[in-house]
Formats: structure tokens, C-alpha cells, sequence
């Protein structure tokens, strides 16, 4: 046994909860992702997905994927840099940054490697980069990967990042970044009072908008959008594979930006360009979000629906103010083992542990869908109310 493998075998956390009947993770799903899937044969209500706008398994979005993949086939062979770029890549820019309202976009074949790639080249010796501590993971790495000094900030706490912006050198480059919706809670970033911030201490500020796009906002332009604050913010990014229903993802920012992060960006210029099918998918589902404003209306209506629900009948929902419902455990076990039960109850939704949360703060998150039903909700607190108290966690 080599080293590697001697150290890497210490790691059993899996192998515990397996032994204890309640490993919640790579659950196969035999079918399309709709507000009911397919799980061994059973039939179950999917309330873990990240598909808000419910398109997923949209014909139109279908076809058009498959047209695209007849016209160019199935993947590009390159980078963007060199023989990867395809007309349908350049027309998605084009039409992300008309779209936000910004002079260009750039387009990454996962969400992931944007924040990955573009936060590293933003900033470096002698500037900062300033992060919420409950930004999402992407965030985190692409921080860790940059040579500026880093400094973090209490969640949504506006004191204590504007604690932070006076420790900076004045004449520095200082680099916000921040979710516009924070994937677990749910809950949003001030981006008002952050602009303000940004302009008493000439900073910039990065938002996330990949919980954000086709919820928030005209249109589901995000949450930028919905505050006012679209041309206060530096760069915006976001991915596909929400509410736009396909793979990859963006930023958005003036030319000299985007100029300096197509030539720089390691995770665009050195990762194989998004496939055909993902590339016209994103297209049709950017203009299926644009032309049915009903799609947005709808999710807001059966997220209000649902939010009642769930404070009535008792669960900790904390301050969510989005489609994400997270219903607070605080026991690692406990999330794992309600997972389970909703699970043999019909019911998909996702654990929260750390490093995605505080030991303290574990959860199940409820993630909802335009297409989700009131019957579905219903269903959905009743039973999971049930899953709750067997565990003696509402009483």
C-alpha cells in the first residue's frame, strides 16, 4: 500500500453513514428532471434540483440541442483560444451581455471554472480581494488562487466589511465578491448598501448570480437587476445550468475586462469549449425566460405558497428570500437521517453539512420549481413534517 493510498484510506465519514443506512449521496435518478423523477422504479418528488424555471425538459430546448449537435456534432475538440470557438459560442456572448446590460460577455463551459479562472486574474500582489464567508465554493477556490491579500467578512454584514475596506490601502485595488443569492440559505446579498461601500471606498464588486438568473429581476436578469444596481456592479457572472437549463457558465463586464480575461483566464483558455448541444440549449432557454415572463410569476407564486407553508406547520426556515427553502436540522446525523426518511416517503431534497455550512447551521434544502404544484407542496410539508418529528426534531 503506498503512502497515498494509506493516508487517503483513513477517510471512512462514507463509510460510517453507510453502515448506518443513511448515506444521502450519488443517487441514481432514471429519469428526465421534472418535479417527479424516477428512482429505482420509484416514483419520487424532486424537490433537490436547481432548475428553477422548470426547463429542463423543454421540447424547444430539446430540438434545438439537437439540431445544433447534427450541424456541428457532439463537441468542439479545443479551447475557445484555438479552434474551439463557434458561431453559437460568440452569438450566447452577445446575447448574455445585452441581456445584463454590460459591454461583453464571455462564455465557460462550466459555472464552476468562471469564478475558478477570473477571480485569480482580477487581482493579485498588492491589491485584495474581500469575501463573504458564506460564499459558495467556486468563490473560495478562486480566491485561494490569487496573490492578493484576502480578507473575509461576517455574513451580510455591512460593519464588518466596511471594517475590512478601511484596512486596505486606499489607492489599491480592492475586489468584493459575493453571491447575489446564497445557495444554501437562500437568503440575498445587501447589494445596496455594498454599492454604497464600493463608492465611499473606490473598491469593485464581483457578484454571483448563478442562484440569481431567471428568478430575480426583468426578465430573471437576477439580483443585481432586482436592486437597481446592474451598472454599479463591476462584473457579473452566472451559469447554465439553473434556470437556463444546460451547462457552463459566464462573466460579464466592460471590454478592458473581458479583453484581458480571454487572454488570461487559465480555466477559458486552457479547458475544451462548451459542446454544441449546451451552447444552442443556453440560447433557447435565454429567450424562453426572456419571451415568458409567466414562467418567473409562477415560481414567485409557488415559492410564496411554499414559505407559508413551512413557517406554519414549523420549521426553522431562517431568512431565505428565494425559491431555496433550507429547513434548519443543526445535527449532522440528524440531516443525513431526515434525508432518508423523506426519501422512503417520496420526497428528494439535499443535505447541507459543512464545509457548505456551519457544524452548527447543517440543514435539508428544498430547492423549488415554476412547475412545481400546490398539491406538490402540500405533499411535501405534510410528509416531511412527519420526517421532522420522528426525529425529534420539531416537536
Amino acid at each position: 500500500m503506498s503512502l497515498l493510498t494509506e493516508k487517503l484510506g483513513k477517510y471512512q465519514d462514507p463509510q460510517y453513514y453507510k453502515a448506518k443506512g443513511v448515506y444521502p449521496y450519488f443517487r441514481e435518478i432514471d429519469s428526465h428532471q421534472g418535479t417527479e423523477v424516477i428512482m429505482s422504479g420509484k416514483k419520487v418528488l424532486m424537490f433537490g434540483s436547481n432548475a428553477y424555471t422548470g426547463l429542463t425538459y423543454d421540447q424547444r430546448i430539446i430540438d434545438a440541442s439537437i439540431e445544433a449537435t447534427k450541424k456541428y456534432g457532439t463537441g468542439c475538440a479545443g479551447s475557445r483560444l484555438l479552434n474551439g470557438t463557434l458561431d453559437i459560442h460568440v452569438q450566447l456572448e452577445k446575447e448574455l451581455a445585452a441581456f445584463l446590460g454590460k459591454d461583453e460577455a464571455m462564455c465557460f463551459s462550466t459555472g464552476f471554472t468562471v469564478n475558478e479562472g477570473v477571480i485569480p486574474q482580477l487581482v493579485g500582489r498588492g491589491d485584495y480581494i474581500i469575501c463573504d464567508d458564506r460564499d459558495h465554493a467556486s468563490i473560495v477556490d478562486g480566491r485561494r488562487l490569487s496573490f492578493a491579500t484576502q480578507l473575509k467578512y461576517k455574513h451580510n454584514d455591512m460593519e464588518a466589511l466596511e471594517k475590512e475596506l478601511k484596512r486596505c490601502e486606499p489607492n489599491a485595488i480592492k475586489l468584493i465578491v459575493v453571491d447575489g443569492v446564497f445557495s444554501m440559505e437562500g437568503d440575498l446579498a445587501n447589494l445596496p448598501e455594498i454599492i454604497r461601500l464600493k463608492k465611499e471606498y473606490n473598491a469593485c464588486v464581483y457578484v454571483d448570480e448563478a442562484h440569481g438568473i431567471g428568478v430575480f429581476g426583468k426578465q430573471g436578469r437576477g439580483v443585481c437587476d432586482y436592486f437597481g444596481v446592474s451598472d454599479d456592479v463591476d462584473i457579473i457572472m452566472g451559469t447554465f445550468s439553473k434556470s437556463l437549463a444546460s451547462l457552463g457558465g459566464f462573466v460579464a463586464a466592460e471590454s478592458p475586462i473581458i479583453n484581458a480575461l480571454r487572454h488570461s483566464a487559465r480555466s477559458y483558455i486552457f479547458q475544451a469549449s462548451s459542446t454544441p448541444a449546451a451552447t444552442a440549449a443556453t440560447i433557447e432557454a435565454l429567450h424562453i425566460i426572456q419571451n415568458e415572463p409567466e414562467r418567473q410569476e409562477r415560481l414567485w407564486e409557488i415559492t410564496n405558497y411554499a414559505m407559508e407553508k413551512f413557517r406554519n406547520a414549523g420549521f426553522e426556515i431562517g431568512d431565505t428570500q428565494s425559491p431555496i427553502i433550507p429547513l434548519y436540522v443543526r445535527d449532522t446525523y440528524k440531516t443525513f437521517a431526515v434525508t432518508k426518511l423523506a426519501f422512503d416517503e417520496g420526497i428528494f431534497i439535499n443535505p447541507v453539512i459543512p464545509p457548505a455550512c456551519a457544524p452548527q447551521d447543517t440543514l435539508v434544502r428544498v430547492a423549488l420549481m415554476a412547475t412545481h404544484t400546490k398539491e406538490q407542496i402540500d405533499f411535501a410539508v405534510e410528509h416531511l413534517l412527519k420526517c421532522f418529528r420522528t426525529l425529534d426534531i420539531i416537536h
